[in-house]
């Protein structure tokens, strides 16, 4: 990871439920739902991670129903 700047907040990739992505302060309390899925860093590493694994933008649910949609 790139060093970083002196007072720039370290941020967490996180992930909820239906995998879906956000960032969130490493020093605070995750929101109920949501877990850090491993990566930290400064808010644009985060974001590049996200942009990187996050290739599709449908909640979980509904990539669900949809397969089960076509397999009938």
């Amino acid at each position: 990871m790139a060093e970083q700047i002196a007072n720039e907040p370290t941020y967490l990739v996180v992930l909820n439920d239906e995998e879906q992505y956000s960032i969130w302060w490493a020093d605070r309390v995750l929101p109920d739902g949501w877990h850090a899925e491993g990566t930290s860093g400064t808010k644009q590493e985060c974001l590049d991670r996200i942009n990187e694994v996050w290739t599709d933008m449908r909640p979980l649910s509904l990539r669900n129903r949809m397969a089960q949609g076509s397999a009938a």
